[in-house]
Order: C-alpha cells, then sequence, then structure tokens
C-alpha cells in the first residue's frame, strides 16, 4: 500500500530543504500534494501517482491492457483506445464546428488558424515537445503539469520568476493558445500520463527508479537549494524536463553533465512507449520539483 502524505512527510530528515513556496501550487489533481511530489523525499521513496478520474473514466482500457502480453499490442491498443475515445479522426462528432468564411486576407489567416487547432493531439503535443521544449506545445505540457501536480513552470524561452514580466505573459499566452479550440488536450494528457505508468509497472514491476541524465549549459539558472560536494547538489528543475539515458548522446548537448535517479512516477513519456511513433532513442519527458543531482564528467 502506497504511504499517505503524512507518511511521507515523516521520511524527511531535519533540515532537509522542501519545494519552496513560489515553485509550486497549494492545489492540484492527484493523490499528493506539490510539496510531497516535488520533495527529495518523494525522489528517494517514490509512490504511484494516480490523476483524478481518470481510473474512474477509463477503467475499460486498463482492463484490456491487462489481456495484452506483448508491449506493442498494448500500444496499439492504447492509440485505438485514444482515437476512439476522443474521436481524433471525427472532431465534428466530438463537436468541433467549422464556421463560415471570414472575409478578408487577416479574417481569412485567423480562420485557417482555428481550423488547424483541431487537428492537435497528444501525438502532436509530444512531437512538438521532442522537437523544440520551448513551442506552443511544451507550453500546453507545462501548464497540464501545473494543474495536474501542481508544479509551476519554472522555465519557458526564459526564467518564469516574475508573473507580472512579459516572458510569464507570452508564456500564457502561449499555453492558451495552445488550448484553444482543441479536444481536450489534458485530458488526453492524462491518459498518456497514466498509460506510461501502466507500461513501466508491467515492464519492471521492481524497479521504482531510472538513472537519467541531463546536459545543460545554463546550470546558474537553476535555483539550488543546497550543495552538499562539489559533485552533488539539490536543484528546482522545471516542472516538465527532458532527460537522455545516453550518457554519449546527452554530452553533445551541453557543457554540464548532470545524473540524476528519477521516480517511474515521474515519468511521462519514455522511447519505446509508443514504438514507430517518434524518432527519440533515449529521451525522457519528467516532470521536476526539487533533486539531488551529481555532475559528472566524462
Amino acid at each position: 500500500m502506497a504511504d499517505s502524505p503524512l507518511e511521507l512527510i515523516q521520511h524527511i530528515a531535519p533540515g532537509e530543504p522542501t519545494l519552496p513556496a513560489y515553485a509550486r501550487l497549494p492545489v492540484n489533481h492527484c493523490n499528493y500534494p506539490a510539496i510531497i511530489l516535488g520533495s527529495l523525499t518523494f525522489q528517494r521513496y517514490p509512490e504511484a501517482i494516480f490523476l483524478d478520474n481518470v481510473a474512474t473514466f477509463h477503467q475499460t482500457l486498463f482492463n484490456r491492457l491487462d489481456k495484452i502480453e506483448a508491449p506493442a499490442d498494448r500500444a496499439m491498443a492504447f492509440e485505438t483506445y485514444m482515437q476512439a475515445s476522443f474521436l481524433l479522426s471525427a472532431p465534428e462528432e466530438a463537436g468541433y464546428q467549422q464556421t463560415e468564411r471570414a472575409s478578408g486576407a487577416v479574417n481569412a489567416v485567423r480562420q485557417n488558424n482555428k481550423k488547424a487547432r483541431h487537428k492537435a493531439d497528444y501525438r502532436r503535443l509530444l512531437r512538438g515537445w521532442l522537437f523544440d521544449s520551448d513551442s506552443r506545445e511544451a507550453a500546453v505540457m507545462k501548464g497540464w503539469v501545473e494543474s495536474r501536480f501542481g508544479l509551476l513552470a519554472r522555465n519557458h524561452k526564459g526564467p518564469l520568476r516574475d508573473f507580472e514580466s512579459e516572458i510569464y505573459f507570452n508564456y500564457t499566452q502561449e499555453r492558451s493558445a495552445g488550448l484553444y479550440n482543441t479536444n481536450s488536450l489534458e485530458s488526453q494528457l492524462d491518459l498518456l500520463y497514466s498509460y506510461c505508468q501502466y507500461e513501466l509497472h508491467q515492464r519492471f514491476p521492481d524497479r521504482r527508479h531510472y538513472k537519467l541524465y541531463r546536459a545543460t549549459n545554463r546550470l546558474d539558472e537553476y535555483d539550488t537549494l543546497f550543495q552538499g560536494s562539489k559533485t552533488r547538489s539539490a536543484v528546482i528543475l522545471n516542472n516538465l524536463t527532458s532527460f537522455s539515458s545516453s550518457l554519449e548522446q546527452c554530452d553533445s548537448f551541453g557543457d554540464t553533465l548532470l545524473q540524476c535517479q528519477v521516480p517511474f512516477s515521474k515519468i511521462l513519456f519514455f522511447p519505446d512507449l509508443l514504438p514507430g511513433a517518434f524518432r527519440c532513442e533515449s529521451e525522457y519527458i519528467v516532470l521536476g520539483g526539487l533533486y539531488q543531482v551529481s555532475k559528472i564528467s566524462i
């Protein structure tokens, strides 16, 4: 049985830092508050995270997956379910209405942009993130993490420290634009995360962590809450962050390499989750918060 939030708090060592209030929200939509999810304690003693109502509304999917042995066949069943559940191939049946043709060149451009948005789905969000973690799709995903897990975005095309800054305004604008006229994108991400967690449990039932790597050229932009030694420290990562399982590939993306034990329950996407869908041999998309990391050299 999973530890309660109170039991997890009791694991915290005296004087150990917790996720600061400026990096989290007081409410979220899962079974642990952000102060727990974003803590070093949760990194060390991870438990399963359940998003509100996913099991209630989509138990049929997981019952079906239980009967399928091959991961590739489960992935196919998942994608078929997503198509049917969110009517991804029939947006009109999901409530999308094509408005009358607008007059004038400017209105025509706006109309075309509006039409394109109904085609956005979880695959396009992932593709957008994998191409650019500062894209509009990435803004939607970071906003989803804020809503579901209560972990505030720390960076999007620049540091998000001041809620009245132009950078923060542009982030919220991109997030809103990315959700406008779409078909339950955040609910699609809910199910993607839950399916990812199901797959990790099926494939690695006895494991709780993955050793992953991240390269950065801007280590000074991370909030460092304590420096344990010259090579170990606790830093606040962005609320959604890319890691790699390949140290060699990671080495080409920055001058500082970080090694981290990432809890399975904080992984949104891993390379073989949807076989053949994306060209990302080693990239993992991970929920952020406070992490103990180690600097390494090759």
